[in-house]
């Protein structure tokens, strides 16, 4: 964008930064191992995985997050895959960060390579958001050698769209006088919040823009969307008034992990959703939090996937407890009629222990 981003008033206005880190687990792996520089790299996969990342040369074959595995050797056969390494991944989260608080203290992390920044007090007096963004970017090249777009607006929603305008290494600064507009021109697919499912029955009802949301009364939505009729009559307007929330709890933690062959016999499954229990357990441990509900998930061979969940009138206060649970639930769907090929764990409906720390999502193990 060209439009110098507005300076800083003390007329309220919000000020923020969404930032996102550029193929984030792949750009890593491409850092640290000069072999890779180039080539087209997914992180994750293995036999009977799917990719967890993939480089932008990778997504030129239309290979993506959550693509089996073996459909995305099939559309890019000189791809390279490498196995996930997660603790580099949060030791740079960390250092990226660090970065990030020399600018403010609201951040509010999404996952591991994005998060909000709301910079609406210029701490450093660099006279912009768009000056604060660059110097971010700026640092995060130079300390980590990796490269981060970033979207500069006056709310969270248009932020996070601008941040992806320009990828990769890219910043887009879009101004409240034109925030409208820009939604206006975008498709409605490209709407966090708006899955692909949402999208397709938008597109039938001729929705495809964000222009086209627009023309759609609150009435009008609400009657097709229910609640959530009145969040896309806002955003098709450029309104998202949510704070930028340094303390944003996650929903749940977990563990799963994806078999080298569907699994049916009952006493191996158990074995193995004892291991991932003792692996979620450990993330429960190190975030600090505790919680009423476990869930099951279940993923078949033929790729169906089901969840069965147990909440308890107290928070499950041990391993021993949270597994017991779990086994319970999976004994619950025996016999099986196919195979599994992926089984995970996790603790929902969660609350802060007395001592604050760190959160963890849930990673595939």
């Amino acid at each position: 964008m060209t439009d110098p981003s507005p300076p800083f008033s003390p007329l309220g206005q919000r000020k923020i930064i969404h930032v996102d880190m550029d193929a984030f687990y792949a750009s890593v792996e491409q850092r640290d191992d000069p072999a890779l520089r180039g080539k087209p790299v997914a992180v994750g996969g293995g036999h009977r995985g799917v990719v967890a990342a993939a480089s932008y040369e990778a997504r030129k074959f239309g290979v993506h997050s959550a693509l089996p595995s073996v459909t995305a050797k099939r559309r890019c056969p000189e791809l390279v895959f490498v196995k996930p390494r997660f603790d580099q991944y949060r030791a740079v989260s960390q250092q990226i960060r660090a970065i990030f608080a020399d600018y403010t203290d609201l951040i509010e992390p999404l996952s591991l390579d994005e998060a909000y920044l709301d910079v609406s007090e210029d701490r450093l007096g660099l006279g912009s958001a768009r000056a604060i963004a660059e110097d971010i970017r700026r640092r995060i090249a130079e300390e980590t050698s990796l490269t981060a777009s970033a979207g500069v607006s006056y709310c969270k929603f248009i932020a996070k769209l601008a941040s992806d305008h320009r990828k990769p290494d890219g910043l887009t600064v879009i101004t409240p006088e034109r925030g409208p507009e820009f939604v206006a021109s975008l498709p409605v697919a490209r709407f966090h919040g708006i899955g692909p499912v949402i999208a397709a029955r938008m597109e039938q009802l001729g929705i495809v823009t964000g222009a086209d949301l627009r023309d759609w009364s609150l009435p009008a939505l609400e009657a097709q969307f229910g609640s959530s009729g009145g969040w896309y009559w806002r955003i098709s307007r450029g309104i998202d008034e949510r704070e930028v929330k340094p303390d944003r709890p996650y929903k749940s933690v977990s563990a799963e992990r994806t078999f080298d062959e569907d699994l049916r016999d009952p006493d191996e499954l158990e074995s193995q959703l004892e291991r991932i229990a003792g692996y979620a357990w450990e993330r429960i441990t190190r975030a600090e939090v505790r919680g009423r509900t476990v869930t099951l998930k279940v993923k078949f061979g033929d790729f169906t996937q089901i969840t069965r969940s147990k909440s308890f009138p107290s928070a499950i206060a041990s391993e021993a407890g949270f597994a017991a649970a779990g086994q319970a639930l999976l004994r619950a769907l025996h016999p099986l009629t196919k195979g599994i090929r992926l089984l995970g764990l996790g603790l929902h409906n969660l609350e802060e222990s007395d001592a604050p720390g760190p959160r963890q999502l849930g990673l595939e193990i």
